[in-house]
């Protein structure tokens, strides 16, 4: 309660998956389980460059370069 930078919900969740079911609702589903599985791998690479407060252009850039962007691991 006196941290404010935690989210005041916890749909952090939802809000990741939300993209999914819309594209599931747009396309009628995918094509196969291989594209499934490229689409969620791509888009929790964006979502966790997002977390982690790295900029998505820039690391998409430098993915295409051939220059993986990784988020740093954080030790608690």
């Amino acid at each position: 309660m006196h941290v404010f930078t935690v989210p005041f919900d916890n749909n952090q969740a939802e809000r990741d998956l939300r993209m999914m079911k819309l594209k599931q609702k747009i396309s009628v589903g995918f094509r196969s389980v291989e594209g499934a599985n490229m689409f969620c791998r791509i888009r929790g690479y964006l979502s966790t460059l997002r977390k982690q407060g790295i900029p998505v252009l820039d690391a998409s850039m430098s993915l295409f370069m051939g220059n993986s962007v990784f988020p740093p691991f954080k030790t608690e």
